[in-house]
């Protein structure tokens, strides 16, 4: 992010003369940006040339290096919940994707109530926008609900714990078989312009097919919004799915890499609603599970989410397979583990968990620092091999 931090020093307006002088998608919400934002790479690169910030750096500076580095013709921009504000100010961006709210990184963020209101604000500063929104979130539906131009969309979601009261008057938010709705109002799930079945993507019209080459449910949905926010931009529908689906890795996300004779497949989780999601995309015929936790800035330092997600669950998922529990706070997880009814080892670092792994094929869920490290101690270990 340097480049960008010099460059605005020296010029403060740079950002909106370079964001302005093409079309632009801001995607943003809690969990899949990086990701939903490659897609929608993917699929704009149909309409034209695209810069984007693929390496998930997306804070005013990140997104400024990717502009200045990329000559595209359209900008696909990954943004930070709390900086959308300054940057879609500066760029007024054609289409912005809102994706899920959830808690993460409350001693830097705050409450999830806050990133709401910080989004609706958004929202109704850029009246000209197209909103691709996900209305299974009630947190999203309530930030794109006065968006004069709103996309919605039946993109799912497995997380309801911090959606228990809505936003606009506090009422309790009730989910059912038919979505969610708060009694005593006239808020509940907005019908959907499109829906994600397992069918594939249901249009007004027809049913077109949804394939990924990347795991997951709420990938699913992250493809759909993907597609539509390409859609906004002029981009078939239909080729703007088949785009997104060939995205199969992310920043080393989904990746499988060799590590000391091993083959190791990387996943990453970052907050309770994450990895409630990423326990679902692991592959139980692994023969050792790794999970890797660190507690650093990026990760927030306090962990006790880690006694929000369904770990109970995981046990019954992975009781026939090895479960090493390492990163600088591991011991706090092996700990959760241990309380969930888990079998689970310790190991000082990654490396060494790889190593004493049992078998070759190995699953990794890190959260973020960790698996930035887990990426550079790999590519060192097999560039000294």
């Amino acid at each position: 992010m340097i480049g960008g931090t010099i460059a605005h020093r020296i010029d403060p307006t740079i950002l909106t003369r370079l964001g302005r002088s093409r079309r632009s998608v801001i995607v943003t919400g809690t969990n899949g940006k990086s990701t939903t934002t490659a897609m929608v790479a993917a699929a704009a690169r149909l309409a034209g040339t695209v810069a984007t910030n693929a390496n998930g750096d997306n804070m005013d500076a990140g997104v400024l290096t990717a502009l200045m580095n990329g000559s595209g013709e359209i900008a696909v921009l990954e943004v930070d919940e709390m900086h959308v504000g300054g940057i879609a100010r500066a760029i007024e961006p054609d289409v912005i994707v809102l994706l899920n709210l959830s808690r993460d990184q409350l001693d830097r963020v705050g409450e999830i109530g806050t990133v709401e209101a910080h989004l609706r604000g958004v929202v109704d500063a850029h009246p000209h926008a197209t909103i691709i929104a996900n209305c299974d979130d009630p947190l999203i539906a309530s930030a794109a609900w006065d968006a004069p131009h709103v996309v919605w969309v039946g993109a799912g979601t497995s997380w309801t714990h911090d959606a228990v009261s809505f936003p606009r008057g506090g009422h309790t938010v009730v989910f059912g078989e038919d979505g969610w709705r708060v009694p005593g109002t006239s808020y509940a799930r907005p019908r959907p312009d499109y829906e994600v079945t397992d069918e594939g993507l249901v249009t007004p019209t027809e049913t077109l097919p949804l394939r990924l080459s990347i795991p997951g449910r709420a990938n699913r949905g992250n493809a759909a919004q993907a597609a539509l926010a390409a859609h906004a931009l002029g981009v078939d529908l239909a080729q703007a799915l088949a785009a997104a689906g060939k995205v199969n890795a992310v920043a080393g996300r989904y990746a499988t890499v060799p590590v000391a004779g091993r083959s190791v497949h990387m996943l990453l989780a970052k907050n309770p609603a994450g990895w409630q999601e990423a326990l679902t995309m692991l592959d139980v015929g692994a023969d050792t599970i790794i999970v890797d936790v660190n507690g650093q800035e990026a990760d927030s330092t306090d962990l006790s989410w880690l006694w929000d997600v369904d770990f109970e669950q995981f046990r019954r998922q992975t009781e026939h397979i090895p479960l090493i529990a390492t990163g600088e706070r591991g011991l706090d997880l092996a700990v959760r583990l241990t309380y969930a009814g888990c079998r689970v080892t310790h190991a000082p670092d990654i490396l060494t968990a790889v190593r004493q792994a049992p078998g070759t094929r190995i699953e990794l869920l890190a959260n973020y620092t960790a698996f930035r490290d887990a990426k550079k101690i790999f590519a060192t270990e097999e560039a000294q091999r």
